[in-house]
């Protein structure tokens, strides 16, 4: 038998406004209803769980798009277990998606992140689902590597070794610097197959970015990191980013990596539509301050700021609802003007906005339950309570 649930006196997050006071009834996997004021009491089954949740915002699950680790585990070095760790610990800040980052590396050593994330594809028990691989290097700009690692770095003129990681169907995004004209052929061919292409780690001007965006370009990895500044006289890419509606930029939203009030600026370019939050978070995210190993080099973790050595920043601590909370009250924008940078969008931007990202009917039931300060009550995934707050205050029946 198909598992009910009924979520009701809840305020609905749906495309078309709030429902407030509202309910949503998943069946199996799917959203199979929903409304607003009182459900029908047709609904209520002998079968079927009710979750009654005294008003709290219901949303579409989170969607994270750049995932590098938790608690000790990252995408190049885990195990299948390990991957799975990192999925459960993001659906306990409301995650229901990710794709699992890999970075600069020998080629045998993407390989092998590639396998592994093949073999965990799909829903995690009690965890977030991993939708593919989000491929960030090796095609950089070496004078832009931020934390990635420099002897690695090349163009694509090896065409074979890039050509068997966009034919491998776990690549869902590839990041590149499109100034370099090697790279040129990776990304009219990524478009093909349908992949997303970024431009990150690069110092192409705005003018290179024109000619990346008439190729298929579509997003920027982390806007404002690892790529040149703004200039009045040379925009370059964050110039390109902010103006070009075809362009949607990733935002780390730890108030580390981007100042607030450039956060401010780039909502106020884009809006909830071109833009969207990730957490670009990395094997240190979950532990204490310390000292820990990023591939073959140490980090410090210092006061929740990740440096290697030499002060560059790697990576980030963040999850996706922590970073929610900050972007909120940076632009101090309602959260029903927002949640789409967290779900919608970042579906929009890996070709998913027909299954996941939004609350509709046949919509895969990807879930969060979030009260008035943001925090995360309960998340869903697929239909599955994939996490419960302790001190949730829900009332559950069945």
């Amino acid at each position: 038998m198909i598992q009910q649930t009924l979520f009701k006196n809840v305020r609905v997050f749906s495309p078309t406004g709030i429902y407030e006071p509202g309910w949503l009834l998943v069946e199996g996997r799917e959203i199979a209803s929903m409304g607003s004021g009182t459900p029908p009491a047709s609904l209520a089954t002998a079968d079927s769980r009710a979750i009654d949740a005294n008003g709290l915002n219901l949303l579409p699950g989170f969607i994270d798009l750049h995932v590098h680790g938790a608690l000790g585990q990252d995408t190049m070095g885990a195990s299948p277990d390990g991957l799975e760790s990192i999925g459960r610990y993001l659906a306990q800040h409301g995650v229901t998606s990710f794709l699992a980052a890999t970075w600069t590396a020998a080629d045998e050593e993407i390989d092998r992140a590639l396998q592994t994330i093949r073999k965990v594809y799909g829903r995690i028990k009690d965890g977030a689902t991993l939708l593919g691989a989000y491929l960030e290097g090796p095609y950089l700009n070496p004078n832009r590597a931020g934390a990635q690692a420099h002897e690695f770095i090349r163009s694509a003129a090896d065409h074979i070794t890039a050509q068997q990681w966009i034919d491998d169907e776990m690549v869902r995004v590839v990041v590149l610097a499109p100034e370099n004209p090697e790279n040129l052929w990776l990304v009219e061919d990524c478009v093909r197959k349908g992949i997303t292409v970024a431009a990150g780690h690069t110092a192409a001007s705005y003018e290179e970015m024109q000619v990346a965006v008439t190729r298929g370009v579509r997003h920027l990895s982390h806007c404002f990191n690892a790529m040149g500044t703004l200039h009045h006289r040379q925009p370059g890419v964050i110039g390109a980013g902010l103006t070009m509606p075809e362009l949607r930029c990733e935002l780390i939203a730890d108030n580390i990596h981007v100042h607030p009030a450039v956060q401010q600026i780039l909502y106020q370019a884009k809006g909830p539509y071109g833009m969207l939050l990730v957490s670009d978070c990395t094997r240190t995210t979950g532990l204490p301050d310390g000292e820990y190993d990023l591939d073959s080099r140490r980090v410090v973790v210092k006061e929740d700021i990740v440096r290697l050595s030499d002060g560059t920043l790697a990576g980030s601590r963040l999850a996706l609802d922590q970073a929610l909370r900050n972007f909120s009250a940076n632009v101090r924008r309602p959260l029903s003007e927002l949640w789409p940078i967290v779900s919608l969008t970042p579906a929009r931007a890996i070709g998913i906005a027909h299954q996941k990202g939004v609350l509709e009917v046949g919509h895969d039931a990807d879930l969060v339950l979030l009260d008035d300060a943001l925090q995360v009550k309960l998340t869903m995934t697929e239909g599955s309570i994939a996490y419960l707050a302790q001190a949730s205050n829900l009332q559950i029946n069945g």
